[in-house]
């Protein structure tokens, strides 16, 4: 370092380091956090926990740590700002990455299957389960089934030979 430089590091820094100081910490996170209120934060991290981040596919915008999470995070927060409800922020994000950026498939057209398929499932088991039983249970007394008779008389001497 040159002398003046030296020099000047002793000193301290001159007024434009300070202006620049100054407004940093009074503009605060450059992610614009600082503007939202706790309210904002939780509608923001309610709407993030319905997204699918496209690069961890299996988690959420509010739980990935990944860096396209953390910018549509930032895109949640200035919309809600804004004052967009829920389905205008999804509509926006299904707009441009598809449905498939939705962790629940909306309940309309082919995805009532993905929803209604289990209690169809449910009850069907239900059905198969009952009739089963019924049949099971609605057997006939009097049909009995075919007994070797030599195997039935040594039974019955057996029988006696006890009493």
């Amino acid at each position: 370092m040159a002398w003046w430089g030296a020099r000047r590091m002793r000193r301290g820094c001159g007024w434009p380091v300070r202006l620049l100081l100054a407004t940093a910490l009074l503009l605060g996170p450059a992610d614009g956090a600082h503007a939202a209120g706790p309210d904002v934060e939780d509608r923001v991290r309610e709407i993030a926990s319905e997204l699918r981040c496209v690069v961890c596919q299996n988690l959420s915008v509010a739980d990935s740590p990944s860096d396209l999470a953390r910018e549509m995070r930032n895109v949640v927060r200035d919309q809600v700002q804004q004052g967009k409800s829920r389905e205008e922020v999804q509509a926006y994000f299904v707009s441009r990455y598809g449905e498939y950026v939705l962790l629940a498939p909306p309940k309309r057209g082919f995805n009532l299957l993905v929803w209604g398929l289990p209690f169809l499932a449910v009850l069907a088991g239900g059905g198969v389960v009952y009739l089963v039983a019924r049949r099971w249970a609605e057997q006939k007394p009097g049909v009995r089934p075919t007994v070797d008779p030599v195997y039935a008389e040594r039974v019955r001497r057996e029988l006696k030979d006890r009493e």
